[in-house]
């Protein structure tokens, strides 16, 4: 990852999208993972789908592009989780 990239995340919007099978301990397990870190989200948008599919959106600054990767690499780890992915919505 170059420095760059690295400054521009500190203004950035930052998402972690989540698609999970309907558990009620996923969205809590999630946001857990911010409470660590002690940041609070800007915007949690969490939906059921008619499948049975949970996605989960977490937008929020002040993580890093690296502490957002890792969070994203936990949760893939669990077994409920289908995808767990991040990305940059852009300065603002």
């Amino acid at each position: 990852m170059t420095a760059e990239l690295e400054e521009t995340a500190c203004f950035a919007t930052l998402c972690l999208r989540v698609v999970a099978q309907a558990d009620p301990a996923t969205l809590a397990r999630v946001l857990s993972y911010f409470q660590i870190l002690n940041v609070v989200p800007r915007r949690v948008v969490a939906e059921l789908d008619p499948s049975g599919a949970q996605h989960i959106r977490v937008e929020t600054r002040g993580v890093s592009i690296h502490q957002l990767a890792m969070i994203g690499a936990k949760l893939a780890q669990h077994p409920v989780v289908d995808r767990a992915d991040w990305g940059a919505l852009g300065p603002g």
